[in-house]
């Protein structure tokens, strides 16, 4: 359907049911605590950033910085040519002060507040002794830890099913973004290819992750993308 009839839709109902699910969790979570690990979170990030930035492991060797540092620099990059391509292709005829908020800005703020909900609520009820199986979750089958968590609250049966739904529409728009990229790149810059491009490029983005993911599952699947 295109960028405004079909991306853009599918990305505000998507914005839509986070919204909707993280509110959810802060009011029906620890949300004193919250608040307050919400400050504590963005003062910790702020203080920590350029020490981390510069921090090599050269007096301190752990696999921290290989399995994560690393590894995400070299995911992103990898990454990262869509997400410009995307951004440049939406955000055509903006501001320079519209471009700054909306891909900076609001953004950021947004993941500080979804970590913080979701992150600091498994962190509350795992100190409080009442964690269930999060941690196991998270050591064992982490894809299942969101609904473990959310097994705390009231309602979990319908937040489960609208958890469900949102990781749907968090992968297709993903999807959605990279097959239009690919799309134009193809297409020698032709913004409205025929649809059947489209399509193609949107199964093939689909057959592709869901081979690697059968021959090897997750490990073999992050390897290749890089």
């Amino acid at each position: 359907l295109g960028l405004k009839k079909g991306i853009k839709r599918l990305s505000e109902v998507n914005m839509g049911i986070a919204l909707i699910l993280m509110i959810f969790v802060f009011f029906c979570g620890p949300t004193i605590y919250l608040l307050n690990s919400f400050l504590q979170n963005i003062g910790m990030y702020t203080s920590q950033l350029i020490e981390l930035s510069f921090w090599t492991e050269a007096y301190v060797r752990s696999n921290w910085q290989k399995s994560w540092t690393i590894f995400y620099w070299a995911w992103w990059i990898s990454w990262s040519p869509f997400v410009g391509m995307f951004i440049a292709r939406i955000s055509k005829g903006r501001t320079i002060r519209e471009f700054i908020f909306g891909v900076l800005l609001l953004p950021s703020g947004f993941t500080f507040m979804w970590f913080t909900c979701f992150g600091n609520s498994a962190l509350y009820f795992e100190l409080a002794g009442q964690g269930g199986n999060i941690v196991d979750a998270v050591q064992n089958d982490l894809p299942t830890a969101i609904f473990v968590l959310l097994e705390q609250l009231p309602w979990s049966m319908i937040t489960s099913l609208i958890a469900t739904v949102l990781i749907v529409t968090f992968f297709v728009t993903s999807s959605d973004s990279g097959s239009l990229v690919i799309d134009i790149i193809t297409s020698n810059g032709d913004l409205n290819s025929p649809v059947w491009h489209r399509i193609f490029w949107a199964c093939t983005l689909g057959v592709l992750p869901i081979s690697l993911l059968s021959l090897g599952g997750l490990k073999t699947l992050q390897t290749m993308s890089i």
